[in-house]
């Protein structure tokens, strides 16, 4: 019994020791799956995420989001073919999940099926789009300057060990506004697989007041 009983000490040292290494915890998240990860080395490197996604979308790599094609200055559809070379910018930039991509090429192949369709008013290319997306906007940050990297933090809402629901909390000049993310685990690597300002369904709609 005393063999056993000293055992059982050595055995729980030795575990406490692993979790503290690790600076793991096991949770039961709202995927209802019990779950073990690092949280505190998961939460900045999507931290770190969110802000190598901001300096890309402000530098000469970012995209063009909406490739105009136009007629007399009015908006008479979008180049398909510029949106792909678009999805292989982001590829390349290795910070968005395939779904994000995804959700990107939808978003814009239905506003071009609506513009073609005259679901929405004639858009001047001088004025502001007559929907949702990128409308007088930054949908990267959902802000209308320049996005910055300074003053942000994350807050975890559910995770699990390939995907995780987020807030990105930034310091404006109003103070803090929360902005939704989740990211994906693809290639061993945390990617953005959806925010806020891409939201497809707010994406599609009509600009208020039209």
């Amino acid at each position: 019994m005393k063999f056993w009983g000293f055992f059982g000490l050595i055995f729980g040292i030795v575990i406490l020791g692993c979790n503290y290494d690790n600076k793991s915890s096991a949770t039961t998240t709202n995927f209802g799956t019990t779950i073990s990860f690092s949280y505190e080395k998961d939460k900045i490197e999507i931290q770190n995420l969110i802000q190598q996604m901001l300096k890309w979308s402000a530098s000469k790599e970012s995209i063009d989001l909406l490739p105009i094609v136009e007629r007399d200055s009015i908006c008479i559809g979008f180049d398909i073919d510029k949106v792909d070379q678009n999805l292989e910018k982001l590829k390349a930039s290795g910070l968005f999940a395939d779904e994000f991509m995804n959700n990107y090429k939808r978003i814009v192949q239905t506003l071009d099926k609506k513009i073609k369709n005259k679901e929405f008013q004639s858009w001047n290319v001088h004025e502001l789009p007559t929907f949702n997306f990128a409308n007088d906007i930054n949908p990267w940050c959902l802000c209308q300057d320049s996005p910055t990297m300074e003053n942000i933090e994350i807050k975890i809402i559910k995770m699990k060990n390939d995907s995780g629901e987020l807030l990105w909390k930034w310091k404006l000049d109003l103070g803090w506004s929360d902005f939704k993310f989740r990211v994906a685990k693809e290639d061993n690597k945390w990617k953005i697989s959806y925010l806020e300002g891409f939201d497809y369904n707010e994406s599609i709609k009509k600009a208020a007041g039209l």
